[in-house]
């Protein structure tokens, strides 16, 4: 006889099926809207909202300190003036940033104050706002924590030094210290994000490089929750790829995620957690007469300084290349925040991208060096790519190129690399150590003047970043950081063909750095190789999503480091 969960999930199976489909037409329900972002985006360059409802008639939203940290939250009550809003917390220590999300049962609010390395909880209640916010996590240096809600539960996903892949522990709403381990650490697989349903808990997973989702059924609320057992994998096709959770329905029983890869166009499944159906609601149109069958994915290894193996995605189209070493390639750096992984964001998957169509249907060959530093391969992956080991994160790219030209993907005739804010920062290091490996580079708002950045604690992310580079007023990481930013160590030697872009009004990565970069390129490189530098005058570290006017306190340190 089955167990009551198990029967919970048969009887749900009924009221919400894989194969609904939403009316469109004169059948569609008719839309309310609450605010038009279109609209009042009519008045601004750039607009955009950050906040999150807190019942039916409060907000709840973050605003910044001078330096861009997000450090205080407000609780807003509708139809009352702004200046009537009541502060609910304001984090002091500049280590520290803000951030808001609502469980997914849409009862209470979290707001977490996280550093690089720390992340700490509390819980608003949303029917008594009036009452504030309350610990959730306490503060535990070293210790990364996620909250949510279901029934009488809270949920926590937590890292730690000895639990450095994380694990989820439960614990009752009235009683928040007495947590129950319901899925322990395991050294193989990371556990990157959780998803609650009324029924179902979904995990968000990487093992071996490949991320995963794991679908265990829960106990009625209010039954015992004990270690969770058996639970359900999702297929997927491709041999590497990429998939993130999408916007689902507590009270369902379907999992919405989107899917795509090296060759597959963004996607959108719904994932009957019941029966493990998987049904394609929608996958982006791209015209041209794309056909994924026509292209190749594969991930291969190549062996680091210290032989570590570093997996390499990479995909081409199969009637064009010959893989005899004549072939052109483009190796990248993985897109991220920086060059490293934060916790609440994905790793740096394969994924799909149609402008670079025109690459591979010339005969070029696509690659990404998952090089360490980021969370492909767990926690340690990232702890061996930052601080004093930050080098293996340029020795593991070199590795990767020098890989590709063995295994004759492509020549060093034919090799060029690309990489963007930190990553950019890669590339400007790279080509310093081995500028005869590629023919040609390119560095997109690239953070290539560190230890001037890193010393001056005025500027946004600077204080922040100390726990992922290294504070540059301690002895030891000075000259660590000395030994590898690439404005410091340029020399007069050949580089390759080289394009630098930058955003006048980036805030994460000024444009002084580029430009200084760029400069001393110019005053000291040896050869005659194109060198281009494009600033983007409208433009910030996002294009105009990053265009946020520098405060005069920036621009006063932008001229200063230019003279």
């Amino acid at each position: 006889m089955p167990n009551i969960a198990a029967a919970l999930c048969l009887i749900l199976v009924a009221e919400a099926s894989v194969y609904d489909t939403m009316p469109t037409g004169p059948d569609a329900p008719p839309e309310h809207v609450l605010l038009d972002e279109n609209i009042k985006a009519q008045e601004h360059a750039f607009y955009s909202i950050d906040l999150e409802w807190a019942g039916d008639d409060a907000l709840v939203y973050t605003t910044r300190d001078e330096i861009l940290r997000p450090d205080k939250v407000w609780l807003h009550k509708l139809g009352m003036k702004q200046s009537t809003d009541r502060c609910l917390y304001h984090e002091k220590d500049i280590m520290f940033s803000l951030d808001l999300a609502a469980s997914e049962s849409k009862k209470f609010l979290f707001v977490s104050s996280e550093s690089k390395i720390t992340r700490f909880v509390f819980y608003l209640d949303i029917s008594k706002t009036e009452d504030g916010l309350t610990v959730l996590t306490p503060r535990l240096d070293g210790t990364d924590t996620w909250a949510s809600h279901r029934g009488d539960r809270f949920f926590i996903k937590r890292r730690s030094d000895e639990c450095f892949n994380s694990e989820i522990l439960a614990c009752p709403l009235d009683k928040t210290s007495a947590t129950t381990v319901i899925l322990p650490h395991r050294p193989s697989v990371n556990i990157q994000e959780m998803q609650l349903f009324s029924d179902h808990l979904v995990v968000y997973e990487r093992e071996n490089g490949l991320p995963k989702i794991t679908v265990y059924c829960l106990p009625a609320t209010g039954e015992p929750l004990g270690r969770l057992q058996g639970g359900k994998t999702v297929d997927f096709v491709d041999p590497i790829y990429s998939v993130d959770p999408s916007e689902s329905q507590f009270s369902s029983s379907i999992l919405r995620f989107r899917y795509n890869s090296l060759r597959t166009p963004p996607s959108v499944y719904d994932y009957d957690m019941n029966s493990g159906i998987s049904v394609l609601k929608k996958i982006d149109v791209v015209l041209g007469g794309f056909d994924s069958a026509n292209y190749t994915t594969a991930r291969q290894w190549a062996t680091g300084a210290d032989g570590t193996q570093i997996p390499i995605s990479i995909v081409y189209r199969k009637d064009l290349v010959k893989l005899d070493g004549s072939d052109a390639l483009l190796l990248l750096v993985p897109m991220r925040k920086g060059l490293y992984v934060v916790e609440m964001m994905k790793s740096p998957d394969p994924y799909f991208k149609a402008s670079r169509l025109s690459l591979l249907d010339r005969g070029f060959i696509f690659a990404i060096a998952h090089v360490r530093g980021g969370g492909e391969m767990g926690r340690p992956w990232y702890e061996n790519g930052k601080l004093l080991k930050k080098k293996n994160t340029f020795t593991d790219f070199i590795a990767c190129a020098e890989y590709l030209v063995e295994m004759k993907y492509c020549s060093k005739e034919k090799l060029c690399i690309e990489g963007r804010s930190a990553g950019g920062l890669l590339i400007g290091a790279v080509i310093n150590m081995r500028p005869d490996l590629f023919k040609a580079a390119v560095a997109g708002v690239p953070f290539v003047d560190v230890l001037t950045t890193m010393l001056d604690p005025t500027i946004p992310l600077t204080t922040s970043e100390w726990e992922e580079w290294g504070d540059p007023r301690k002895e030891e990481f000075y000259f660590y950081m000395k030994s590898y930013s690439p404005v410091d160590n340029i020399t007069a030697q050949n580089y390759p063909a080289i394009l630098v872009t930058a955003g006048l009004n980036d805030t994460r990565v000024m444009y002084s750095e580029p430009a200084k970069f760029v400069a001393k390129l110019r005053d000291m490189k040896t050869d005659d190789n194109i060198l281009l530098f494009k600033c983007e005058l409208g433009a910030g570290h996002f294009s105009k999503s990053g265009s946020l006017t520098l405060p005069g306190n920036m621009r006063k340190h932008v001229h200063s480091q230019l003279k």
